[in-house]
C-alpha cells in the first residue's frame, strides 16, 4: 500500500508527460496540414516566373510585355479582394471552413489556368487564385494561431511564413523540370503542379478540428473545451477557455 501511494505520482507524472508529448505532436500535424496554404500562396506567387518566356514564345502566345503585366499582377488584384472579404467571412464560417474554402479556390484557379484558352481566361484564373491567397494569408495563421498551445504558438505560426518560402522554392524547381523549350505551351503543366498541393489542403482539412476560440465565441464551449484537451497543456486547459472567455468579451465591448 505505501510503495502504491510512493509510485502513482510517478505514474501521473508519467501520463502526463506522455499526454503532453502526444498534444504537441498532434498540434505540429495539424499546424503543417494548414500551413500547406502557406505553400500555395509561395507557389502561386513564384510559379509565374518560370512561365513568362513561354508565353512570350513567339511560337506559343507571343503576349506583349503589357499582357505580361496583367497576368503577374491579376494575383495581386485577387489577393487584395480576398483579403478584404476574409475577415468577416471567417468569423461567421469559421477558420477551417474558410481554408477549404481557399484550398477549392487554389485548385480550380490552378486548372483554369493550366487550360486556359486565351489570354484574357489567364488573367482570370491568376485573379482566382489571387483570391485564395487573399483568403489563405488571413485564414492560415490565424487558424494555427488559435490551434497552438500557448507554449508553442510563436514558433508555429512561423511555420506558415517558413512554408510561404518553401512554396517558392517548389515552384522554381518545378518550373525548371517542366520547362522544355521544344514545347511553348510547357507552361500550363506549371500552374497543373498547383493543383497537387492544393488537393492535400484541401482533403487535410477535413481531419482537422475547428480552432477552440471561434467554437467558444459561438457558445459552443464544451467543444472547444475537448479540443483544447487534445492540443493544450493539461494543467493550462482552464486557463486557456477562462483567457479566450476574456478576449471574447473585451473584443465585443470593442465592437460596440
Amino acid at each position: 500500500s505505501i510503495l502504491n501511494e510512493l509510485t502513482k505520482p510517478n505514474k501521473y507524472r508519467t501520463i502526463m508527460i506522455s499526454k503532453k508529448k502526444r498534444n504537441k505532436n498532434l498540434v505540429v500535424v495539424i499546424a503543417s496540414i494548414a500551413a500547406t496554404g502557406g505553400l500555395l500562396f509561395g507557389f502561386d506567387t513564384g510559379v509565374i516566373s518560370g512561365a513568362q518566356n513561354f508565353l512570350q514564345d513567339i511560337n506559343g502566345w507571343g503576349i506583349s510585355d503589357s499582357q505580361l503585366e496583367w497576368v503577374t499582377t491579376a494575383v495581386l488584384i485577387g489577393a487584395v479582394l480576398g483579403a478584404a472579404l476574409s475577415g468577416r467571412i471567417t468569423d461567421i464560417l469559421g477558420r477551417k471552413k474558410v481554408i477549404i474554402i481557399a484550398a477549392i479556390i487554389f485548385a480550380f484557379g490552378a486548372v483554369a489556368t493550366g487550360a486556359a484558352p486565351s489570354i484574357s481566361l489567364l488573367v482570370v484564373g491568376r485573379i482566382v487564385i489571387g483570391i485564395a491567397i487573399g483568403i489563405a494569408s488571413f485564414s492560415v495563421p490565424l487558424y494555427i494561431s488559435e490551434i497552438s498551445p500557448t507554449k508553442n504558438r510563436g514558433a508555429l505560426v512561423t511555420m506558415n511564413q517558413l512554408m510561404i518560402t518553401i512554396g517558392i522554392l517548389v515552384s522554381y524547381i518545378s518550373d525548371y523540370l517542366i520547362a522544355n523549350d521544344a514545347n511553348p505551351f510547357s507552361w500550363r503543366w506549371m500552374f497543373y503542379v498547383g493543383f497537387v498541393p492544393a488537393l492535400i489542403l484541401l482533403v487535410g482539412m477535413f481531419f482537422v478540428p475547428e480552432t477552440p476560440r471561434w467554437l467558444i465565441s459561438k457558445g459552443r464551449e464544451e467543444e472547444g473545451r475537448k479540443i483544447l484537451n487534445k492540443v493544450e497543456d493539461p494543467e493550462l486547459v482552464e486557463e486557456a477557455v477562462q483567457k479566450i472567455k476574456a478576449d471574447i468579451a473585451r473584443d465585443s465591448e470593442s465592437a460596440s
